[in-house]
């Protein structure tokens, strides 16, 4: 993940994939007749629509994205129809091609400051917890904890989505809409390596999650990116059975790479009573603060 060849090829998968998916018709292309040898765009279509020369589109298919320009990216962007997610990812994946050559690190441990804390245990009414963009869940709050019980009883630290979407099966019974859930896993995953290229533990986690789930593989291959912004998630939980919560995505400005995720229900919701059985069920708020300090991510003093 952290070398130029490695940013190139996946340059170079990102768009192939861009332009298998779309056809002429949807591009506003003129049909000739003939067979076509390929899915989706040709390469000279794509030149085309972006205005630029089959041979400059060619190089820069190619992983050769040395010196472009902003204007031919956003060319690039409209000609492939990208979305405002995998636009940010184009530029990311620009950015570290033309970046001076790093080793692969691993970056200081995250730690949720104390105010961001509070935060969370002010949220009494909403599962909430925080993570980075590896989907590391690096605290929570008492319902946040309740809410991923299944996800915290692997002593694994830091607890990870990803870990727990694609290599425990108990994921499949936790998440009503599975599909949907381990699409936005790993496209989120996908974006945090365009941002973060040379990031030893995501590379990491990558391999192991190549290495132990074929589900993970196929869709790392397709190179598609997300971001977990809000909407509406479908558990079925051990303890209170199918609940269905809105979430929104807060990112956390003093903390780069920080999302709160918070999830709340409809007052007056079978879901506001399926989460208010959830408290009850959970350990006291007392304990909390204990499951905190055991999972080595207590807020900073």
């Amino acid at each position: 993940m952290s070398s130029g060849n490695d940013v190139s090829d996946d340059i170079r998968q990102f768009l192939t994939t861009r332009r298998a998916r779309i056809t002429p018709q949807q591009a506003g292309l003129p049909e000739y007749g003939g067979r076509r040898r390929v899915t989706g765009l040709r390469r000279a279509e794509v030149a085309q629509l972006a205005g630029i020369s089959i041979e400059y589109y060619t190089r820069l298919e190619r992983g050769n994205v040395r010196g472009v320009s902003e204007d031919v990216v956003e060319s690039l962007a409209r000609a492939l129809r990208l979305d405002d997610v995998e636009r940010a990812h184009l530029v990311d994946l620009v950015r570290a091609a033309n970046a001076a050559p790093t080793a692969r690190h691993r970056q200081a441990p995250q730690r949720v400051r104390r105010g961001v804390q509070q935060v969370l245990d002010s949220m009494t009414g909403a599962a909430a917890f925080v993570r980075n963009g590896a989907l590391d869940i690096l605290s929570a709050n008492h319902l946040g904890y309740a809410l991923y019980s299944q996800v915290f009883e692997n002593p694994a630290r830091p607890a990870n989505l990803a870990r727990f979407v694609f290599l425990d099966a108990r994921s499949a019974d936790f998440y009503r809409d599975w599909d949907r859930i381990a699409h936005d896993a790993v496209g989120s995953l996908r974006a945090e390596v365009g941002r973060n290229p040379s990031d030893r533990a995501l590379a990491e986690l990558i391999r192991e999650l190549s290495a132990g789930s074929e589900q993970f593989r196929a869709r790392w291959a397709a190179h598609d990116v997300e971001y977990y912004r809000s909407g509406l998630q479908a558990f079925h939980h051990p303890a209170v059975g199918d609940i269905d919560l809105d979430y929104e995505a807060l990112e956390v400005p003093a903390d780069p790479g920080l999302t709160i995720v918070a999830y709340t229900a409809e007052p007056n919701s079978d879901a506001e009573k399926s989460l208010n059985r959830l408290g009850s069920w959970a350990s006291a708020p007392a304990a909390t603060s204990q499951e905190r300090a055991e999972d080595g991510r207590a807020a900073e003093e």
